[in-house]
């Protein structure tokens, strides 16, 4: 192959209307090298294809494409000692080649670009951040962002939990805090959203299910490991992460939510990267698409089904708590948020009490026991039968009505039967009845009566 400036006067000699034969003799190359550009003049500036050479990977490429399709992560060093076991004679550094290759092709995936209208849906992940503590203990906080897909208008708060009641109050405040719902919520697959997926169906939790009803927006949940279609949340997780989390000075939670919400505000004034708009003009322009608040904020306290005890208590959480004596034998409905307790008799509220901070404790309101002792009408079942005397076997108002037999007398009369012995048994006397003699026999009297032949000793 020549060098392209040689290459570049043949082109221009070509151009020119010069023949084959003055080519040649003014570039001083073959006639044919000459010829050959001039039949083909693509060939000007592109790199000579050499003829494909065979190499010792080439039986092993299916395998190794299959294992890769089976494992992304298979790491070259681990199949470079499947291919040896299986006849492989080459060098490790063709299979490295061959699996960065096979790699590469398989990491260059394209996405579609979308953009929401606005108030249509709102994306949700949480974040985790580790603090010291000035004694070194290293405590957790969670981050909650939700951040509408239109505006990229973002609600952030620091959590101390994890759990169901603190997920659904950053929801609320979210809500309050834009001042509307959108009509759709965008979630990965997190405990406190995803239970399973069954025949093309997602299963949310009840708890999730009563704050979507109650607000009037659909969950969605994305799909396994499918960063990008929550790309809108994934990236200013990042955002927040870099530009106010590093190199802040943490004193306790509600300082830095407050600060949280302050830098949050300062920066929806900044001109967003992707909209090329300001991020707080453009919340103005969504809010209006926002679904209206409900009157009142939706309850979302834990719901527990308990049966009332016959000493008139239920169990929550290893302590006891007294609830009105007319429900024993019901099931009641409890409802605990954080540490207020509230129990339900359907749609009435019985009771509520303050969960204690130990456990094993007996939690009561005087006025129930008051009131048990106090309902003469139970009192009187209760006691029927000692302050009646009836016998045992009658009814009282459709119930039978138990007798208690005293350990000390035997339930039916028996006649006392006395023994007298000395030696032998002399006599038996029955009380009241007849005294019985006995006789005394010798053995060869009881050995003729039976049959038996003893012979004389």
């Amino acid at each position: 192959m020549i060098a392209l400036e040689m290459q570049l006067s043949i082109n221009s000699y070509i151009r020119q209307g010069l023949s084959c034969r003055e080519i040649a003799r003014k570039t001083g190359k073959d006639r044919r090298t000459v010829q050959g550009y001039l039949d083909h003049p693509e060939r000007i500036n592109q790199p000579r294809k050499s003829a494909p050479r065979g190499s010792k990977l080439d039986p092993f490429k299916d395998t190794i494409a299959s294992l890769l399709d089976d494992d992304e992560s298979y790491q070259a060093s681990a199949i470079y000692d499947r291919l040896v076991k299986l006849g492989y004679s080459g060098g490790y550094e063709l299979v490295k080649r061959q699996v960065r290759k096979l790699k590469s092709e398989s990491s260059r995936l394209a996405y579609i670009r979308f953009e929401t209208e606005p108030g249509r849906q709102a994306q949700v992940d949480y974040g985790e951040y580790m603090v010291t503590m000035p004694d070194g203990v290293v405590k957790k906080y969670y981050l909650f962002v939700m951040i509408l897909g239109f505006s990229r208008m973002p609600y952030c708060e620091l959590q101390e939990r994890c759990n169901m009641i603190s997920f659904l109050e950053a929801h609320i405040r979210a809500f309050e805090s834009f001042g509307g719902v959108p009509r759709e919520l965008l979630y990965d697959r997190m405990k406190n959203v995803f239970i399973r997926r069954v025949a093309g169906k997602t299963d949310f939790t009840q708890s999730l299910v009563n704050l979507a009803i109650h607000y009037g927006f659909k969950p969605e949940v994305a799909p396994a490991y499918s960063p990008w279609i929550k790309g809108k949340v994934e990236r200013p997780m990042d955002f927040i992460r870099e530009g106010w989390w590093r190199g802040y000075t943490f004193v306790d939670l509600a300082a830095a939510n407050r600060d949280l919400t302050a830098w949050i505000a300062d920066k929806a004034q900044r001109l967003h990267g992707t909209t090329h708009e300001r991020v707080d003009v453009r919340f103005s322009r969504e809010k209006p698409h926002l679904t209206k608040l409900p009157p009142n904020a939706c309850d979302i306290s834990e719901r527990l089904y308990r049966t009332v005890n016959k000493d008139c208590t239920i169990s929550v959480g290893c302590n006891s708590y007294v609830v009105e004596h007319t429900l024993v034998g019901k099931k009641v409905i409890v409802r605990l948020r954080h540490a207020e307790l509230r129990v339900f008799d359907g749609s009435r509220l019985v009771v509520t009490y303050t969960v204690p901070e130990g456990k094993g404790e007996f939690v009561q309101d005087p006025r129930f026991y008051a009131a048990l002792m106090a309902d003469r009408e139970l009192q009187a079942r209760k006691y029927a039968a000692a302050n009646n005397g009836r016998p045992a076997g009658r009814k009282h108002k459709g119930r039978a009505i138990k007798q208690t037999t005293s350990p000390c007398k035997p339930p039916n009369p028996i006649d006392v039967v006395s023994f007298e012995a000395k030696n032998s048994i002399d006599a038996i006397q029955v009380k009241d009845v007849h005294t019985l003699e006995v006789q005394h026999r010798s053995l060869a009297e009881y050995a003729e009566l039976t049959g038996e032949v003893r012979n004389a000793g």
